[in-house]
């Protein structure tokens, strides 16, 4: 405590004066209060629910300010509704795991009980990125609470509408100590990493990530890291390529590409490219038959990002690419953030955007002429937060299965794992690491904590040295035959 003290002596910075102010008054609560009842969470996902439907519409309509333009119903689609089935999920099962598990005692500690209980952890910090800022800031923190935890959310300075929407809706409804959202950038994003959290939670790029997790290291504080990187989609040569186009330029346009699981780029027979380029034009005709005023197409977040994705645009076709933009009704995208998708054939590894994760309305499309070269092309690359499988053979999807790693795999669909919220998500390797969602996410937020209770009758009084006794060699011959 007295190091934390000088700590906040020492800070020259308003904001990050109080950000730790509110971080030591979360602590001191949890320390007043460290075991809630099943009834006291229930009762918080409960008004967090409420607050949700009460407020749904102006957050969804910050978030669209934020981007210059986001379709209100894929917010409301991907993030409120979606956030809203998820705490429902964890009302329905919270009282379930917080069960204490018994488990089982050999014979060797006999007379005892042994069990395991699940503690929360104190304080758990989370760092939600701009794409999805709604959904990523409270999948978190509903789990968090639910294992009984506080929480600190720091919202990205990319999307500050959400973030003060969101800010003002949960401090309506909860404490400072209890739930806190921290508005910032710079100074106030690196300090808040710097915070000796019981766990923390980062959503973003593998680069600031790895910042965050030697940030944390300082402390040991245990990170989950969702990272996003470059999910492939397979297509096997027997797969209707009509149906594949139909869910894949779903995946592809939903909020423009900037989804942490939208499809990367495709692997696909050479036999059946161009009906593929030829369907994807087509599905995307179909959903989006104009682009620039139409509501239900979302722009690129920010200048920066726009500017980011040309740059991969340009690389590719001066490295040979051939580009085909998909613009239904042929309109000029020069004075807006809006990007029509556009598909990349030829794509090399050489390519910028075959090295880094695209985050917007660009497809690179590769022939591969068999199922096993497609599975040497993704395990020779980081693993993947996503992989996407279409074939409706299913030994085959079982061999994909087990000789691919990736944090999700999608079977004939993209994306819609992650809205399961019976299913955990996370990455694995160079897409991250940890669980939240489903019972995973309550365990993540959650000491398992090992209880041993021997009763008054001391058995072990008859095993201490010296060991020579009968009892002794009973159970050696015992334990080792």
């Amino acid at each position: 405590m007295v190091a934390q003290v000088v700590m906040l002596e020492n800070v020259q910075n308003p904001a990050v004066a109080e950000m730790q102010r509110i971080f030591q008054s979360q602590r001191q609560a949890f320390r007043g209060q460290p075991m809630p009842s099943a009834e006291e969470r229930q009762s918080l996902l409960q008004t967090l629910k409420e607050a949700l439907v009460h407020h749904q519409d102006e957050l969804a309509r910050a978030v669209s300010q934020d981007f210059g333009h986001r379709s209100l119903d894929e917010t409301r689609f991907a993030e409120i509704m979606t956030s809203l089935e998820g705490i429902k999920y964890h009302q329905k099962n919270l009282n379930l795991w917080m069960r204490p598990q018994k488990r089982h005692i050999s014979p060797l500690h006999m007379p005892a009980r042994a069990r395991v209980v699940y503690q929360p952890l104190g304080v758990v910090g989370v760092i939600v990125p701009w794409n999805y800022p709604l959904f990523l800031a409270l999948g978190p923190l509903m789990a968090a609470l639910a294992a009984g935890n506080r929480v600190m959310l720091k919202m990205s300075g990319v999307t500050p509408m959400l973030a003060e929407t969101l800010k003002l809706m949960l401090s309506e409804c909860f404490s400072t100590d209890q739930v806190a959202v921290i508005n910032g950038r710079g100074e106030v994003s690196e300090a808040f990493a710097h915070l000796p959290f019981d766990q923390l939670t980062f959503t973003g790029s593998t680069e600031v990530g790895r910042t965050v997790m030697a940030a944390a290291a300082k402390n040991l504080t245990p990170v989950l890291l969702e990272l996003g990187g470059k999910s492939p989609v397979i297509i096997h040569e027997s797969y209707p390529i009509a149906d594949a186009a139909e869910r894949i330029a779903f995946g592809k346009c939903w909020n423009a590409g900037q989804t942490c699981v939208s499809p990367d780029y495709i692997l696909c027979p050479p036999a059946k490219l161009q009906e593929l380029v030829h369907s994807l034009m087509l599905q995307v005709s179909k959903m989006y038959p104009t682009m620039l005023s139409n509501p239900d197409y979302t722009s690129v977040v920010n200048e920066k990002q726009f500017q980011r994705l040309q740059i991969l645009l340009q690389d590719a076709q001066q490295k040979g690419a051939e580009l085909i933009e998909i613009n239904p009704g042929s309109e000029d995208f020069s004075a807006s953030r809006k990007m029509p998708l556009t598909l990349v054939l030829k794509a090399t590894p050489d390519m910028l955007l075959m090295q880094q994760e695209i985050f917007g309305p660009i497809l690179p499309i590769l022939g591969v002429g068999s199922l096993e070269e497609a599975l040497r092309f993704v395990n020779d690359r980081p693993r993947p937060l996503a992989l996407y499988y279409f074939d409706y053979n299913a030994s085959r999807c079982e061999f994909v299965a087990h000789h691919t790693h990736s944090g999700g795999l999608g079977i004939n669909e993209v994306m819609s794992h992650v809205g399961i919220e019976d299913l955990p998500f996370g990455g694995v390797g160079a897409s991250g690491m940890g669980r939240y969602h489903a019972q995973e996410g309550f365990l993540t937020y959650s000491n398992a904590k090992a209880v041993l209770e021997k009763p008054r009758f001391y058995a072990l009084r008859y095993f201490l040295p010296p060991f020579d006794k009968g009892l002794h060699r009973f159970m050696k011959a015992y334990l080792l035959r």
